[in-house]
């Protein structure tokens, strides 16, 4: 059977076995959720030792027929990204078991049944390669985080549980009447057959059509980010919520938002991506400093927590968006540091409800006298969430930064401020919290750390340390699954080439000035290289660009023209042929081309089939 599946069906098959135990035995549940809970995982361990990662496609493809009409399949498979979050699910459900173990007193058996479907419903929406199958793991997995927060939450858990449903089954309708549509369109719900279609040409969308298409998915994802300003709903649940819930819904289940924006929205609709990406990088830039903000005056621990994983997760829009490698791969590794590390916190602060049954920062104080390991792990965790080098969210926080400042540095630098006022709310948290004189309150209720707890603590802060300190242990098939994500966001995406009028050379009839000429040119495709006119060439050192006259590979020092373009002086001056495929949405001011007209053709063949070239200004303009 393949192992994919056993470790999708495994969370499954353990709702099923919890069911069957005895009510009046809450102690059989605790024990049989952990060992499933584990087995689940050592599975999924399995999974990465057999998965290759030096491929960029997708692994252990499952793709068997469920329904005929419509075609629906039960198709699934791994990819760089999906792999490590597919982990990190199975990797903190067991945590959740540990620190559930005094706090869950009633329905114990309905709670970590509860706790495992939601498991089951998480792996299924990183693995799903079907959309209806992906909608479908969507929702189940939302059912169980409701009754999670509505059963075992806390005094306004009614209300928070009601709110979290309704945000999320809003952006739901939009997502699902968006991949019926694209049914209609492709006939099929596989996502590989519909990204090949766009890539091939068999499927396009008008401009207003994709647009639309785009928006639909994407106000779904940016509801789960949550992005600002659609985060309302999330201090609630979190802080209504027991401690599993808070640790499930912070680390895993808001990543479905950001995993969704890359993996469908910026491959599916890569031109409305491209053209909605300044304005969604403001609001990510809004929600990291607000959040830190917000965060900064909040009385209680957990709103704390909730609005830090607000500025956070700004941090992983703005990698996606800047549509960088080093910008995607620092949104992918943020995604599972920020998993780590504020499932620490929110781990730490349940125990500290245990003890002291309050989450009000001023009900505490001195907590480092009482319980100084306690106080150590919190210490460990809170120097790791605000991003201190050698510990897991430096190296993803770096990486967005550096990918942002390539591309617009005021991104960056507005993007640094929510970094700084995170060391701000985060340590000040730990001052009220931990230092200062212990009343009497916190010396006799607030022990320190069990056996127990200590199991569940360790291994999180082991993945702090290790991912600060080894990140090339994850960043590989990372960066595998990020590149493919860049290349499929440049088919059929216009771009503008500025030509300098001095040294761009003209047929007569292009002379006179203010003339404009149209040409028409066939878009290529994904996996096609056209240079025209018959021309031998061979790419240069960058991939995409060719050098006139040889069948070699240039290997000339080169020149960085920005945006990741890169050529040699010679191929700079005599290259005027270049793979619109690489070189879409690249802005080549000031290039040193000698163009004709048959180089202008070969040029515009790109994403747009209608452009035109102003004489005068000697620019290509997209004319749609």
């Amino acid at each position: 059977m393949n192992l994919l599946a056993v470790v999708l069906l495994m969370p499954l098959a353990a709702f099923l076995l919890l069911l069957a135990v005895p009510r009046s035995s809450p102690q059989a549940s605790r024990i049989g959720a952990l060992w499933l809970s584990l087995a689940t995982f050592l599975a999924s361990v399995g999974l990465l030792w057999w998965f290759d990662r030096g491929a960029a496609g997708d692994q252990f493809t499952l793709d068997i027929p469920w329904i005929s009409t419509p075609d629906i399949h039960f198709h699934i498979a791994a990819n760089g990204v999906s792999i490590w979050l597919t982990l990190l699910s199975t990797f903190l459900t067991p945590i959740c078991v540990l620190v559930s173990w005094r706090h869950i007193q009633h329905s114990v058996k309905e709670f970590y049944a509860f706790l495992l479907l939601l498991e089951f419903g998480l792996v299924g929406v990183f693995l799903a390669q079907d959309l209806f199958l992906f909608y479908v793991f969507w929702e189940v997995s939302l059912v169980p985080m409701y009754f999670l927060i509505g059963i075992w939450g806390h005094e306004r858990r009614i209300y928070a549980a009601v709110k979290f449903f309704l945000f999320t089954m809003a952006g739901s309708v939009l997502m699902l009447a968006a991949i019926i549509y694209l049914y209609n369109r492709a006939g099929t719900f596989s996502y590989p057959a519909i990204v090949d279609m766009l890539a091939s040409g068999r499927l396009t969308f008008a401009p207003g059509e994709e647009m639309l298409l785009f928006l639909a998915f994407f106000v779904a994802f940016a509801i789960k980010v949550p992005l600002f300003p659609l985060h309302t709903w999330l201090p609630d649940a979190h802080v209504e919520a027991p401690t599993a819930g808070s640790i499930m819904l912070a680390s895993v289940m808001l990543k479905m938002g950001t995993y969704g924006i890359l993996r469908y929205c910026v491959p599916l609709f890569p031109a409305s991506a491209r053209a909605c990406a300044p304005w969604i990088v403001v609001l990510a830039i809004i929600g990291i400093i607000y959040g830190a903000l917000v965060a900064m005056v909040q009385p209680n621990m957990k709103k704390l927590v909730a609005y830090s994983s607000v500025s956070h997760l700004g941090f992983v829009v703005l990698g996606i968006f800047s549509f960088t490698q080093f910008g995607m791969d620092g949104a992918v590794y943020q995604m599972l540091a920020h998993g780590i590390s504020t499932g620490a916190l929110f781990a730490i602060v349940g125990l500290l409800y245990e003890r002291r049954h309050s989450l009000e920062i001023k009900d505490y104080g001195g907590v480092a006298t009482a319980a100084p390991w306690l106080s150590t792990a919190f210490l460990i965790t809170t120097l790791a969430s605000i991003g201190l080098p050698l510990l897991n969210n430096f190296v993803g926080e770096f990486l967005v930064l550096q990918g942002a400042a390539m591309a617009n540095f005021k991104w960056a630098v507005w993007a640094a401020i929510g970094v700084i006022l995170s060391a701000c709310y985060m340590l000040w948290l730990y001052q009220r919290v931990f230092y200062g004189e212990a009343g009497p309150e916190v010396r006799s209720r607030v022990p320190d750390l069990n056996l127990r707890e200590w199991a569940a603590v360790v291994p999180l802060i082991v993945m702090m340390v290790w991912m600060g300190v080894y990140s090339r242990s994850f960043l590989p098939p990372v960066g595998k699954t990020t590149a493919l994500v860049l290349e499929q966001s440049q088919v059929n995406v216009p771009f503008r080439v500025s030509i300098p009028g001095n040294l761009a050379s003209f047929d007569a009839e292009t002379r006179r000035r203010g003339e404009e000429m149209e040409f028409t040119a066939e878009t290529p495709r994904r996996g096609e290289n056209r240079y025209g006119d018959g021309d031998v060439f061979a790419p240069c050192s960058t991939p995409g660009f060719a050098r006139r006259g040889s069948r070699e590979t240039c290997s000339a020092r080169a020149q960085d023209f920005g945006e990741r373009t890169f050529l040699c002086s010679l191929c700079a001056q005599t290259s005027g042929r270049a793979n619109a495929r690489t070189t879409s949405r690249t802005f080549l001011e000031g290039f040193s081309l000698r163009l004709g007209v048959s180089a202008v053709r070969s040029l515009v063949s790109s994403a747009s089939p209608r452009l035109r070239v102003n004489a005068s200004s000697r620019e290509v303009i997209h004319a749609r």
